[in-house]
């Protein structure tokens, strides 16, 4: 376990023992608790939210058509800035170990679209693009795996206190941003925005199609619950050392941003499939024409 600097006895006195030796993090109320127990099962819904849509881009074979590489791209921005974030501002090993595994499976999605693309354009290469793939998708994640600097590093992390699960930026008590803030509060505001950009693409995509068929609903679902459960964390968190409600908002203005925002524009596109699967069904009804006769209507 890490060497943390932080002293529960002074900066969390009355707070939950098991909880700070485990994150680092400081419950000294209901609040806070409910803040911590939301932060995890947000971590919970973005590690596996990938999974429903890579089973659907294996069974169907059609992911290059069905996803756009926009929105993969888009998200592997956002993860990335995530981890950049994380790793410069000091957070706990915890958070850059998740942003570590974030931007690997974006790693494998924007594998698979790559994968698919070439192989249905050229399936006689199909071994040829089988080797490719695996290849890159070892050396990506060998060069992401931490190493002894990076180690080095999370084990000096600096003074923890109230601080939220996955935030980069650290709240104190100063009405003023530190510079450690600033950093942070930037690459999180670019991590925002391009969370929020990469759902564009897929829904004109799918607007395009028409259809929403080869995109796997619950990667939206567990979107949508992950981004709930974080912005929620995000503000039932405590503030501590006389900082102020509203200051705290602000200095996780980034995060509530990109989280709530992003949700509200997944849960756009989680209507886009009752929309287009209540049009397939309709298209192909049968009716009753006149001798009895069923055909579909087209």
């Amino acid at each position: 376990m890490a060497d943390f600097t932080g002293n529960f006895t002074t900066d969390c006195p009355n707070g939950s023992l098991f909880i700070w030796n485990i994150l680092q993090e400081c419950t000294e109320n209901g609040r806070d608790v409910a803040s911590v127990a939301l932060g995890l099962l947000s971590v919970l819904c973005f590690m596996v939210s990938t999974f429903p849509q890579c089973y659907s881009s294996i069974r169907n074979g059609n992911m290059d058509q069905a996803v756009s590489p926009w929105f993969l791209l888009g998200w592997l921005a956002g993860d990335s800035c995530n981890f950049v974030g994380a790793f410069l501002a000091e957070q706990l090993p915890i958070q850059t170990y998740t942003a570590v595994y974030y931007v690997l499976m974006d790693l494998v999605m924007v594998s698979l679209y790559a994968y698919y693309k070439l192989k249905n354009r050229s399936r006689q290469y199909g071994i040829a693009v089988n080797a490719l793939v695996v290849f890159v998708m070892l050396g990506a994640t060998v060069s992401l795996l931490p190493g002894e600097e990076f180690r080095s590093s999370s084990s000096g992390a600096s003074r923890f206190t109230s601080r939220s699960l996955l935030a980069v930026s650290d709240s104190s008590g100063n009405q003023v941003f530190t510079t450690q803030e600033i950093i942070g509060f930037t690459i999180g505001s670019f991590s925002s925005v391009f969370y929020l950009v990469s759902r564009v693409p897929q829904l004109f995509r799918n607007v395009k199609r028409k259809s929403t068929e080869g995109v796997s609903p619950f990667l939206f679902v567990l979107m949508i619950g992950g981004n709930l459960a974080y912005g929620l964390s995000v503000l039932l968190k405590t503030p501590r050392n006389g900082q102020s409600e509203v200051n705290y908002a602000v200095h996780h203005m980034p995060w509530l941003i990109g989280s709530l925002g992003t949700m509200g524009l997944d849960v756009t596109i989680l209507i886009q499939f009752f929309i287009y699967e209540k049009q397939s069904t309709e298209e192909r009804r049968p009716l009753i024409i006149g001798g009895g006769h069923r055909t579909l209507y087209q």
